[in-house]
C-alpha cells in the first residue's frame, strides 16, 4: 500500500492512520510530525525575513527558511518511504520462511530501518536550524518555536521506535549493533539540543 501525503487532506490521512491496516503507522507519524516542525520553523523565520529589525540576520534567516522548506517536503517523502518499506516487510513476514519469495526479507528489514534512520538525520538537521531562530526572531512567536522544538524531539523519538522494533530482525550481529549505536547516539544528541534550546527560550 502506498499513499501520497502531499495530496491528502488531514482528515483522509487520519482516517488511514486510524484504520486497522499495516500502513500508515508510527513511521508515517514520525515523518508528519517532523514536517510540521519544519513548517512552523518556516513560519517563524518567515515573519522576520525582510523586517528592518532583523536585517542583520537576513542571510541566515533566508538559509534557514530554505532548509525548513526542504525539510518539510523531505519529511513527508520519508513518511511515504517508511510506509512503503514497512508494507513490503509486512507482506514478506506473512509468507512461510521456506517460501522462495521471502528471499528479499533481509533487504526489506534494512529498508524498513533506513527510512526512520533518515528521519532521525533530518530531525538532527532541523533542530540545528531551529536553534538559529532563538534570539533572532520575534519574541511573540516563542511559543511556536517551542512547539517546533518539541515536535522535532517527538518525531525523532518516534523514528527511533521504528528502528528499535526492526533491529531484532537484522541477523548480522555487528550490523545490528552498529545501527543501534549510531541511531541511539543521534537521538540523544537531538534530545540534548532540544532541551538546551528550550532552556534558552525560557531564560
Amino acid at each position: 500500500m502506498s499513499f501520497d501525503l502531499t495530496s491528502m487532506t488531514v482528515g483522509a490521512y487520519l482516517d488511514q492512520l486510524a484504520a486497522a491496516v499495516p500502513v500508515p503507522g508510527g513511521g508515517a507519524v514520525a515523518g508528519v510530525t517532523l514536517a510540521q516542525a519544519n513548517a512552523l520553523g518556516a513560519m517563524v523565520v518567515g515573519y522576520a525575513i525582510g523586517k528592518p529589525k532583523f536585517a542583520e540576520y537576513d542571510a541566515i534567516h533566508r538559509a534557514a527558511h530554505a532548509a525548513f522548506e526542504y525539510g518539510r517536503r523531505h519529511a513527508l517523502e520519508l513518511a511515504e518511504q517508511d510506509a512503503a518499506a514497512y508494507g513490503e516487510l509486512n507482506r514478506l513476514w506473512r509468507l512461510p520462511k521456506e517460501d522462495p519469495a521471502r528471499a528479499g526479507f533481509t533487504d526489506a528489514v534494512l529498508a524498513a530501518i533506513a527510512a526512520p534512520e533518515a528521519t532521525l538525520m533530518l530531525a538532527h538537521a532541523t533542530i540545528g536550524e531551529l536553534g538559529v531562530l532563538i534570539g533572532t526572531t520575534s519574541a511573540s512567536l516563542a511559543s511556536d518555536l517551542r512547539i517546533a522544538i518539541d515536535l522535532v524531539a517527538a518525531g525523532a523519538r518516534a523514528g527511533q521506535e521504528n528502528v528499535r522494533i526492526n533491529l531484532p530482525s537484522v541477523v548480522d550481529e555487528g550490523l545490528r549493533a552498529s545501527i543501534a549505536a549510531r541511531t541511539e547516539s543521534l537521538l540523544a544528541r537531538i534530545g540534548d539540543a532540544a532541551r538546551h534550546q528550550l532552556d534558552r527560550l525560557a531564560a
